[in-house]
């Protein structure tokens, strides 16, 4: 095989690109990725209401192991957040980052 055919079969373009109304039950399925963010997100705001705790009685009782056990659980259930309540968001822009690959 020569060098430009085989340039030419890795710029290739099989054409293939997001469908909407390809399957069935699409509805269904973002429904359900729906309710999985939402439960993600009501369980961040019980681990970051129990670690704001764990942090504030470590502070109180000098418990310096359970004060940075609970400001990790802080940090940690805000990273959370933020990636649920950014999921779409970060999906999309690297999808259309990727488009744009040649």
């Amino acid at each position: 095989m020569h060098l430009t055919e085989q340039v030419i079969q890795l710029a290739y373009d099989p054409g293939i690109k997001p469908n909407e109304g390809g399957l069935p039950g699409l509805n269904v399925l973002k429904q359900v990725m729906g309710s999985l963010n939402l439960f993600g997100l009501i369980a961040v705001v019980g681990s970051l209401a129990v670690s704001a705790g764990v942090w504030a009685w470590g502070h109180h009782s000098g418990g310096h192991q359970a004060e940075a056990n609970g400001k990790k659980g802080v940090l940690v259930s805000a990273g959370a957040a933020l990636l649920l309540g950014a999921a779409n968001g970060v999906v999309a822009f690297f999808s259309t980052l990727g488009t744009q690959v040649r």
